[in-house]
């Protein structure tokens, strides 16, 4: 790992350049923080990170059959109370996909995901300095085009990048500055949680109820500056194992205690990658293991109580060489699940407009994840591959009853989150 850091210092450099004209928001790509100050720059997911332009991420949806649909695989005969009882595939695949919503300037195509293609979460994501009142308008234009026949009822997850330091997507009148987490991480757990239950409040009076925060991977102290993703930027609780569990979780605490529900990520864990998933291909970590420390940390973020987990879209070498974590059942199933024992949600970093992902087609990119375990794929960068993304997971669940009884397992899954949220 060595030899790879000093090789790549440079490249780091240029990285973090890049990173101050594209800042985007935090989970994954075009989303990493830029060491200069924050632009309204369209930020696409919870990392922060350049955003390539939509040009470059054209969707390619899976074409429509030209025969009539069979009736539509459900995973199995429905029970009375099954909660998917009445839903169509396309309402059900709809669960499965966050589109962004620019905080700046919305895309037609983020409201007609919703409205149109049943898409059932939005991603506030970019820069806005409007405040409190004026991002819970636009909250409410979304939250509007919901109608009960077409998601029975169903509330949209409300998510944004809200960490601190250059990663923070909402400010102005009503929002606090929030400091970077290496800063967070020298407060006494209680003092941090209260904060962080206080700057919960201020997202839910916005109509936020999901936080793409914190983040919880383990970044080596002396390389810290050789890590463009997160040490670079200051977002890791600290370099110890100690320091970012006590500190992540408190900040999760106060965010639940709020009413908002934090998500942990980027797992298992970008603290050792030297290249930016977001503006870079091939990004490889070679030294994870699946009983690594930094695997632990996020153990121990769910014996606390997260709900949420956010995969990393890195590789990792010594878990499963052959796939990205995001498209990996090695590391979704096995690992997460399996090891870690998860039954809640888990979503993708932003698979939109990462260049780390750019190897497969939007529709593909959305297939493989939730066939590798993923409940919830994030398309925030570039909303406009939503709808290439929601036709391609009915087609393939059209066709493939096995993939068809994924989809129902999401979307179950999804929708007992929303009711613990709601509840």
């Amino acid at each position: 790992m060595t030899r790879r850091r000093s090789a790549r210092a440079a490249a780091t450099a240029l990285t973090a350049t890049l990173a101050v004209v594209l800042l985007a928001a935090c989970s994954g790509a075009g989303s990493e923080p830029s060491p200069g100050p924050a632009s309204s720059a369209a930020q696409g997911s919870p990392s922060p990170s350049p955003s390539p332009s939509p040009s470059g991420a054209s969707p390619s949806p899976t074409p429509s059959p030209t025969t009539s649909p069979a009736p539509e695989p459900t995973g199995g005969p429905e029970q009375p109370d099954d909660v998917l009882a009445g839903w169509s595939l396309e309402q059900k695949v709809g669960q499965l996909l966050m589109v962004g919503v620019s905080v700046s300037d919305p895309a037609a195509v983020s409201a007609e995901s919703v409205r149109d293609e049943h898409v059932g979460n939005v991603f506030l994501h970019g820069r806005s300095e409007a405040g409190v009142d004026a991002t819970r308008e636009l909250v409410d234009e979304y939250t509007s085009l919901v109608s009960r026949r077409s998601t029975h009822g169903t509330p949209l997850l409300v998510a944004t990048d809200q960490e601190g330091g250059l990663v923070q997507v909402l400010r102005g009148p009503g929002f606090s500055e929030i400091p970077k987490a290496t800063e967070q991480a020298t407060w006494e757990p209680a003092t941090l949680q209260q904060r962080a239950q206080g700057w919960g409040d201020e997202l839910a009076a916005a109509g936020v109820n999901l936080n793409l925060a914190p983040v919880m991977d383990l970044v080596d102290g002396d390389a810290a500056a050789d890590n463009p993703p997160i040490g670079y930027f200051g977002r890791n609780y600290g370099d110890t194992p100690r320091s970012v569990v006590r500190s992540a979780n408190a900040f999760a605490a106060g965010q639940r205690a709020a009413g908002v529900e934090p998500v942990i990520k980027h797992f298992p864990g970008l603290g050792r990658v030297t290249e930016n998933t977001d503006t870079d291909a091939r990004v490889t970590d070679d030294v994870t293991t699946r009983d690594d420390a930094s695997v632990r940390v996020f153990a121990r973020g769910i014996e606390a109580g997260a709900r949420y987990v956010m995969m990393s879209s890195a590789v990792y070498d010594r878990i499963d060489p052959d796939a990205p974590a995001v498209f990996s059942p090695v590391v979704v199933e096995d690992v997460l699940r399996g090891d870690l024992g998860f039954d809640g949600v888990v979503m993708t970093d932003d698979v939109s407009a990462a260049a780390q992902v750019q190897d497969r087609s939007p529709g593909e990119r959305a297939v493989d994840a939730v066939a590798a375990g993923v409940d919830l794929v994030l398309a925030s960068a570039d909303p406009s591959v939503a709808p290439a993304m929601a036709d391609a997971l009915v087609a393939e669940a059209r066709q493939d009853p096995s993939f068809a009884e994924r989809v129902d397992e999401s979307a179950r899954r999804v929708l007992a989150a929303k009711a613990d949220l709601a509840g």
